[in-house]
C-alpha cells in the first residue's frame, strides 16, 4: 500500500495531506495546515521545509505529490509561492520521498471530470472519496486532492501496464 503526501505550498500556509491507496479505496491518514509565524520571510521557508520533514518522518509516506507552478498576476507573490513550494518540496527530498507534479486542471480533471472545475467541486470530491462529512480547510482540501490525482495516475498506470500498454 502506498502512501501519498500531497502538498498545497504558501507562504504563509501550507496544506498537506496524507492518503493511503487502499484495496477498498483511498483511506485518509492525516491532514491539516502548517501556518508560518510572522517574520523574516527565510525563516517563514525553514518553518515550511522543517514542518514537512517532521510530518514526513511522523507518517512515512511514500511519495510527494504537489500541483506545479501557476503563472500569478503579482510577480512578488509568485516568487513566495515558488519559494515556498521549494522549500516543502526540499523537506519531502530531505525525508526520501520522490516527487511527482501534477497541473492543477489535471488534479480536476482527475477528481471532477472537469479541468476547469472550481475549488467547492474539488472540495465536495475530496470529501466524498475520502468519506468525510465536516467541511476541510481550503488549503488541506488541495493537499488531498494533488495527492487523490497522484493514486488516481498510479492506478491508471499499473492498469495500462497489466494489459501490456506502455504509458
Amino acid at each position: 500500500m502506498t502512501r501519498v503526501l500531497g502538498l498545497d505550498p504558501g507562504s504563509r500556509v501550507t496544506g498537506y495531506g496524507i492518503v493511503q491507496d487502499g484495496a477498498a479505496g483511498p483511506v485518509l491518514v492525516t491532514y491539516g495546515c502548517i501556518r508560518t509565524e510572522a517574520g523574516p520571510f527565510p525563516a517563514r521557508l525553514k518553518q515550511i521545509y522543517d514542518g514537512i520533514y517532521r510530518i514526513a518522518q511522523e507518517f512515512r509516506p511514500d511519495e510527494l505529490a504537489v500541483e506545479q507552478v501557476f503563472l500569478h498576476k503579482n510577480a512578488d507573490s509568485a516568487l513566495k509561492l515558488g519559494q515556498a513550494r521549494g522549500a516543502a518540496i526540499c523537506g519531502s527530498l530531505a525525508a526520501g520521498l520522490a516527487v511527482h507534479e501534477y497541473a492543477a486542471r489535471q488534479v480536476k480533471l482527475a477528481l471532477v471530470g472537469k479541468g476547469d472545475a472550481d475549488k467547492r467541486q474539488v472540495q465536495h470530491m475530496v470529501r466524498f472519496l475520502l468519506g468525510l462529512s465536516r467541511p476541510l480547510a481550503t488549503d488541506a482540501s488541495d493537499a488531498l486532492g494533488v495527492a487523490l490525482c497522484h493514486i488516481h495516475h498510479r492506478q491508471t498506470l499499473a492498469r495500462l501496464r497489466r494489459a501490456g500498454v506502455e504509458a
